[in-house]
């Protein structure tokens, strides 16, 4: 994470704009927009004022060093005023220029113009470049070359992007999301979205932090983020895009194509505790609920409405969703029979009729009763009407009720509109300043409540991170076995023929029925290279003959087998070293059923991820059928990671499958290896 103070740039009490186009002329007016009370300095070589404001004709004019900067000029002027900025001491510049490390597909000299700017800027923190800049609506000031729809706020969320157009987007909500701060990182080529989020934690009037990544860079630095908002409480969101194929450069095992980057992305952020959604409205919506809530201690919810239809359509949309909707206990059931009376079914999600509508009394009664302490969120389900067409004031006793059971219960309680549009902005501003959290859209809030519910503590364990190997190779089977052996891994007692001529008695030294395999094969079931349950020598020699290749692996087959995993673990530039486990054998495909986990993981990380599996009624004995033996399996894994761990600089890609799972062994069957020699 970069060692650069941030405060003075985000929390300016004087601004700098150099430039007199379009674009500097609309920051210099913005900074009146939101209030902002300190210097403005515009710098232009022949203007005497902008925008009211006096103009200087260069940096080294100015009365004093600007705590922030916009550098609306052209790339080679911006590598000269972030110099000159440097130079006098001031605390950061946002550089909006493009054509730097983004253009150095069609320009050769951009690598060198973003060494050049970075080496001008020195230790000065400098946003960009190709970069919008950021509003701070706390303090009124902002760098900003558009127009924006934000307000000044008290509190309120900190969203950071790549993107300067879907942070415009974003300032134009009218979800009544409180935004603090909205910053663009541009190009990241010295501060990175991980460090602006942890400059912002040092705001403690920040709520949460939303963060709409394309890709990570420093994996350290998204580590002490996490690790610092954690210690201070401060949920993080992600809207994670730009799905990339880096993890499936390497093709030769099934993992990579099973895992793929996104699962690298999504293991990721699940190790630092963060949130990830998948829509920007999801986002929004989840970054309100954080604000009014912060983080939700569980997944169990119920819901509320007036509607069998609406109860129906919440079930159902959350089934998806790591969402729970316990039964009511007794004391849920004597408050509700006691607001409804004995005409309605209780349940949870609950359709209340509409026997109490206008009742404010009732109302609150009914709710509360529902918000019991064992929950982490209730949902009401009130649908406003349109208010240029309809008369809202037979809502008014909703949004009074929802109040009040708030101010009753102390408990979480969001009102959702079913449709977004049907949530008034003035409607869901009054609700949130009461404490009740006002959603837009009905799928947006459950979306949103099992991401709140989801975040966790991060995992203290750094990840494994070492540099690629040059040149990897495939190792045959039998050698990848036995370094993993050597490991504790689980391996069948085999012998080795160096031709057809021979496997007869090497089989004979073992116990049947074994396994022929040929060796030097990658996928040998592709290839009619590998042949089971062989009883005989004779057997075993007349199976060789059949196969490709001339030396040949002949192991006992394991006994008593429940399934069959896949284990693999592969390199993601990205994102370290994934583990992945899954569904193996004839079913890795069949099934597409994986978790991925990132290195280094622990036994009880390992056993939460079998839950996940579907496979999994099968591994805890299915039917009456015995169960794997887990402590064996975790071994088995903990053994491979054991060796990609010591041999990270030269392993590119390591899969088991199948280990075969019994009830009191996990056997290594097949391996590949992939590594520098």
């Amino acid at each position: 994470m970069s060692s650069r103070r941030l405060d003075r740039l985000f929390r300016p009490k004087s601004l700098a704009v150099i430039g007199g186009g379009a674009w500097c002329r609309q920051v210099i007016g913005r900074t009146k927009s939101l209030g902002f009370s300190g210097a403005v300095y515009p710098i232009h070589p022949t203007a005497t004022e902008i925008e009211g404001f006096r103009a200087y004709s260069s940096i080294s004019a100015l009365p004093d060093a600007p705590d922030a900067a916009f550098i609306g000029i052209n790339r080679h002027s911006t590598i000269d005023a972030v110099a000159g900025l440097n130079t006098i001491g001031a605390g950061g510049a946002i550089c909006f220029a493009s054509g730097f490390a983004e253009a150095m597909a069609e320009d050769v000299s951009a690598a060198s113009l973003q060494a050049d700017l970075l080496s001008a800027a020195g230790h000065m923190p400098i946003l960009g470049p190709n970069c919008y800049g950021f509003i701070n609506a706390l303090d009124g000031a902002m760098l900003w070359p558009d127009q924006h729809g934000l307000i000044r706020e008290d509190t309120g969320v900190a969203i950071i992007t790549q993107s300067s157009n879907i942070a415009l987007n974003i300032t134009m909500q009218s979800r009544a999301l409180p935004v603090a701060y909205i910053v663009t990182a541009g190009n990241q080529a010295q501060i990175t979205q991980a460090d602006i989020a942890a400059a912002l934690l040092n705001d403690p009037r920040v709520t949460a932090i939303g963060l709409h990544i394309e890709g990570f860079s420093d994996l350290r630095a998204w580590e002490a983020l996490a690790a610092k908002a954690n210690a201070q409480g401060t949920p993080l969101v992600a809207l994670k895009v730009g799905k990339s194929d880096q993890a499936q450069a390497a093709t030769v095992t099934h993992t990579a194509s099973l895992a793929g980057s996104d699962a690298g992305a999504d293991a990721l952020l699940c190790r630092l505790g963060i949130a990830r959604v998948h829509s920007l409205p999801t986002f929004l919506e989840t970054l309100k609920l954080l604000h009014v809530t912060g983080r939700l201690p569980s997944n169990r919810i119920a819901s509320i409405s007036c509607s069998g239809g609406e109860a129906a359509l919440v079930a159902d949309s959350a089934v998806s969703r790591n969402l729970t909707f316990p039964p009511l206990n007794d004391t849920q059931r004597a408050g509700l029979a006691a607001a409804l009376g004995p005409m309605v079914g209780l349940a949870n999600p609950l359709d209340y009729h509409t026997y109490i509508w206008r009742d404010a009394g009732a109302m609150t009664a009914a709710w509360s009763a529902m918000m019991d302490p064992s929950l982490a969120l209730t949902l009401l389900v009130v649908d406003f009407p349109r208010g240029d067409r309809c008369d809202m004031s037979d809502w008014d006793s909703a949004i009074e009720a929802a109040i009040a059971a708030k101010a009753q219960t102390g408990a979480n309680v969001a009102m959702v509109a079913s449709l977004p549009e049907l949530m008034p902005e003035e409607v869901a501003l009054t609700l949130r300043q009461n404490g009740v959290v006002p959603l837009c859209g009905l799928d947006e809030a459950l979306a949103a409540a099992a991401a709140a519910a989801s975040i966790s503590k991060p995992n203290p364990q750094p990840l494994f991170l070492t540099d690629a190997p040059s040149n990897p190779v495939i190792i045959g089977e039998a050698t990848a076995k036995a370094r993993l052996a050597t490991f504790g891994a689980d391996v069948p007692p085999h012998a080795i023929a160096d031709s057809i001529a021979d496997v007869a008695m090497a089989a004979s030294t073992l116990r049947f029925p074994v396994a022929l395999k040929a060796l030097g094969l990658a996928h040998k079931s592709e290839h009619g290279a590998v042949t089971l349950n062989l009883r005989t020598p004779e057997a075993v020699t007349t199976a060789a003959k059949t196969m490709p290749g001339e030396r040949f692996l002949i192991e006992e087959m394991v006994q008593d087998p429940i399934t069959e995993l896949l284990v693999g673990i592969t390199r993601d530039p990205a994102h370290g070293f994934l583990l992945t486990i899954g569904a193996g054998g004839t079913l890795t495909e069949i099934l597409q059923d994986s978790v991925t986990l990132l290195l280094p993981v622990d036994a009880a990380s390992i056993e939460h991820a079998l839950t996940q599996l579907k496979i999994a009624p099968i591994l805890g004995g299915y039917r009456g059928q015995p169960p794997i033996d887990i402590a064996a399996t975790c071994t088995a894994i903990l053994a491979i990671q054991s060796y990609v761990l010591a041999n990270g600089d030269a392993v590119e890609e390591l899969e088991v499958n199948p280990l075969i799972l019994t009830p009191t062994r996990a056997v290594i069957a097949d391996a590949l290896l992939r590594e520098s020699p």
